[in-house]
This record gives structure tokens, sequence and C-alpha cells, in this order.
């Protein structure tokens, strides 16, 4: 025998269905998203409120005592150096990706030389 979540996941589907058939497609989504969220509601809380917990434990790449562009300084130089990094990257592979084609083009005499 089916237990009472699983048939209430059941009407809740059904439910979706219908809405998103009348309603339209969003609106369907919506429709289960409610309803998964009101059977599923002490665990989602719990499971939000678990997740906080865990965020106020990470370490932040910024300054909270500081304010305006002063507070994302590490964030900035973080992301320049990626991307710095990235484009160098780029360029190192494109260069031997030229420099490889021609050579091996050179020995099978389907190089293009301008």
């Amino acid at each position: 025998m089916k237990t009472r979540k699983e048939i209430l996941i059941f009407l809740a589907l059904i439910t979706a269905l219908v809405v998103g058939y009348v309603f339209g497609f969003w609106m369907g989504v919506l429709a289960l998203a409610a309803a998964l969220f009101l059977i599923f509601r002490e665990a989602t809380i719990k499971f939000v409120g678990e997740v906080k917990v865990e965020l106020d434990k990470c370490s932040w790449p910024w300054d909270s005592n500081q304010t305006g562009f002063k507070k994302y300084k590490e964030l900035i130089e973080s992301t320049v150096v990626v991307i710095i990094s990235v484009v160098l990257l780029a360029g190192y592979v494109t260069a031997w990706d030229f420099l490889l084609s021609h050579v091996v083009g050179a020995f099978t005499g389907t190089a293009r030389l301008k």
C-alpha cells in the first residue's frame, strides 16, 4: 500500500498538470513547487536552516568592516588574477597550436605558406 506522502505527491503532480494545461506551463511549475513545499515543509525548513548555519561558517572574500569597493578588494584582486591567468593560458595554447599545425603541415605537404 502506498504511503500518505506518495499519494500526496501523486495528487500534486496531477494538480500541476491540470494547472499547467489550463493556465500555462510556468503556472504548472509554480503549482508543483508550492505543492511539494507544502508536502515537505518541515524537511525544507530544516534544510534551509542548516544551509544558513553552514554559510555562516564560510570565509567570504571580503572584509565586512569596510564599505564601498574597499570591501571587495580581495575578491576583485582574485578575479583579476584568474582573468589574467586564463588569457595567458589561452595565448600559450593558441601559440603552440599554431606552431604545431604549421610544422605538421610542412611535413605532410598541407601547409599554407603565405
